[in-house]
């Protein structure tokens, strides 16, 4: 479907791709792996078009409909959330437009045997045909499903979209893209901004979804529970294999471990074999083996390994100056802001050399309590103090809104940096990947991970006793996401760190501090022992779960409220799966007398009966009724429960 053909993309001598091949099929749900600044996002701009490339060329049907979401867009304004997401369907509401127009014409002329007769029948088909590929539930439902999904309530629909942070108007975009129903999906980075009920409700729809996705992530669980095949950018080629990440992790360290056992028995040989040839070159009684061995050697196909990228982020804070016992104290804090009262009754500690976590669903008051711990937001009541000589570097979400766009990725360190470390400027750079021409990049276009990598760099020019990190690893790559977790292991101060990413945390911190119904409760030891306490599989699962403790009689009033709305929910997912079972039983039955229409046909076809469009729509048909008949089985299986 999409064929990208010895693809090359220069920037003067830099080559960021090199002679590049790779094929997208109509089924496959390619993740894109690599280092930030691999290449991932520049591929993704040339298929769409986005990017020129230096040589090569790309192959696709031209009415072929693409759906891109890039990490960082502009935002529409001027529109509330629902009314933004409609206008996807406006090209389908001018199109019912004129269906009725032509309908309407129709019903007037008499002239059937007309040429102008024959062509409104012809867009009469056309519009019926287009919009029979239609669900057949309205847009509009289709739009507060979609937006549902992706974590909107109800009541903020009617809210207009410049009142919502950059991460909720990616979701808007993003329940754009999916309701426009694309051939094919270019997602990159989608899940930065989404929280554990959006991620699952996105794995379940991209699961389904049938047309093909190129899908750049670096979320582990993600990747595996929606692709079926990864291709790596390294060192501007690709290479491709036909497996989700983990096995691919697997398979590439089998497939390098192979080419090198192969590469040192093949050098082993040729050195034999050059040494017998340099020993008996000049003997006249040994000439005709020397010659065979030097023509073997010259018809040797040399073995190769392939290349692996071994720069690394070799991060080491500065050593930490000693700060007082007590880091923060926290007592009594109702803390939020005029609209909202966001947690209360906060009891809260962190003595120096804690490594301590914020966990919790967004909303819910980590970032706000950082912002009272940075001393940027005074509580409503209670008291916070920050102890004696303690020095905070803090590290916040918004990296694009902090650096300047218009400065290079050198001046941006230069600007703050003082003393012996300007001569070591590029040093530190090269540690954080930025080498040769990287340097001289204006912000504005560097990728999310290069602005992380960026704003960890500033935070290492000065010495503090004290890190704040909020949402540190967002946009990061996998191997710097684990190269920034060991260096914070070895820190030596204080660790505050706002993360959903299990993986991170475990390991790191011994302390958390988990936000939730508005209340803020302290869990002692690692993330792994607050999982196995709470029997759940990752930190994120926190915003949709709560264990039921048993309650008194006399509390039994006050909860049935919350009881009541849980239920609700459970009842409302319950007949939204029986509704769909509905619809999927209604289209198995369309499609299956769809099928056996076309094998009467086939059996006895007529002269004018096209036999290879029939077949393709027979085809086609088969795996939209396989799709639907595995999804019908599953719900069935959901409801049986």
């Amino acid at each position: 479907m999409i064929s990208l053909n010895n693809v090359t993309v220069a920037f003067g001598s830099f080559t960021l791709l090199d002679d590049v091949s790779l094929h997208i099929s109509e089924t496959d749900k390619i993740g894109l792996v690599g280092k930030n600044g691999a290449g991932k996002s520049t591929l993704m701009k040339l298929i769409t078009g986005e990017q020129g490339m230096t040589s090569g060329h790309i192959d696709m049907p031209s009415d072929l409909r693409i759906g891109y979401l890039p990490q960082i867009m502009e935002h529409h304004k001027g529109r509330t959330v629902i009314d933004e997401v409609m206008t996807v369907f406006d090209d389908l509401h001018s199109q019912e437009a004129e269906l009725e127009r032509i309908n309407a014409e129709l019903s007037e002329r008499t002239d059937y045997e007309s040429v102008e007769y024959e062509a409104l029948i012809n867009r009469l088909n056309e519009i019926n045909d287009r919009l029979a590929l239609e669900t057949g539930e309205s847009p509009l439902v289709r739009a507060h499903k979609t937006l549902a999904g992706l974590g909107f309530k109800p009541d903020e629909l009617d809210r207009r979209t410049e009142t919502f942070s950059q991460g909720w108007n990616m979701r808007i975009e993003l329940a754009k893209i999916l309701l426009a129903q694309p051939d094919v999906l270019l997602l990159d980075e989608p899940t930065n901004h989404l929280d554990i009920e959006s991620i699952e409700w996105f794995e379940d729809y991209l699961r389904a979804y049938r047309g093909s996705i190129l899908l750049v992530s670096h979320d582990r669980k993600f990747l595996d529970n929606v692709t079926n095949r990864t291709a790596e950018i390294l060192l501007g080629h690709i290479h491709d294999y036909k497996v989700p990440y983990s096995q691919y992790v697997t398979l590439r360290a089998e497939r390098i471990a192979q080419q090198t056992a192969a590469y040192e028995n093949q050098q082993r040989m040729i050195e034999k074999t050059e040494d017998f040839i340099n020993r008996f070159r000049y003997k006249p009684t040994k000439s005709n083996q020397v010659q065979s061995r030097i023509k073997a050697l010259e018809k040797l196909d040399r073995i190769e390994i392939d290349e692996t990228d071994g720069s690394r982020i070799r991060l080491k804070f500065p050593p930490a100056p000693r700060s007082g016992d007590v880091v923060f104290k926290g007592t009594d804090l109702v803390v939020g802001y005029p609209q909202k009262t966001v947690f209360s009754g906060a009891q809260i500690e962190i003595k120096r050399g804690d490594k301590v976590a914020l966990i919790g669903r967004n909303g819910e008051g980590k970032t706000t309590l950082m912002r009272v711990i940075m001393q940027e937001l005074e509580p409503f009541s209670g008291t916070a103090k920050v102890g004696h000589n303690v020095d905070i570097g803090y590290y916040a979400q918004n990296q694009e809104d902090i650096l300047d766009r218009n400065e290079t990725v050198y001046g941006t360190l230069d600007r703050i940096a003082v003393g012996d470390i300007r001569a070591k400027l590029r040093d530190l750079l090269g540690a954080f990947l930025f080498k040769g021409e990287d340097i001289d990049k204006k912000v504005a276009v560097l990728s999310g991970g290069e602005r992380a990598r960026l704003g960890m760099a500033k935070l290492m020019l000065q010495s503090h006793n004290v890190l704040a990190l909020d949402e540190p690893t967002n946009h990061m790559d996998i191997r710097s996401k684990d190269i920034l977790k060991q260096a914070l292991q070895s820190f030596d101060g204080t660790l505050i760190v706002v993360s959903h990413d299990r993986d991170f945390l475990d390991g790191l911190v011994d302390k958390l501090y988990e936000f939730r119904d508005g209340k803020v409760k302290e869990h002692l030891g690692s993330v792994s022992d607050f999982l196995e306490k709470r029997k759940i599989e990752n930190l994120q699962e926190l915003e949709r779960l709560a264990p039921a403790a048993p309650k008194p009689v006399a509390e039994e009033k006050a909860v049935s409220k919350q009881v009541f709305e849980r239920q609700r929910t459970a009842n409302r997912e319950y007949r939204k799966m029986q509704n769909r079972v509905s619809f999927l039983e209604k289209e198995i039955a369309r499609l299956e007398a769809a099928q056996a229409g076309i094998e009467k046909v086939l059996a006895n076809p007529g002269e004018k009966d096209d036999i290879l469009e029939l077949t393709r729509n027979y085809l086609e048909n088969k795996l939209s009724l396989d799709s639907m008949t595995d999804e019908w089985g599953a719900l069935l299986e959901k409801l049986e429960m």
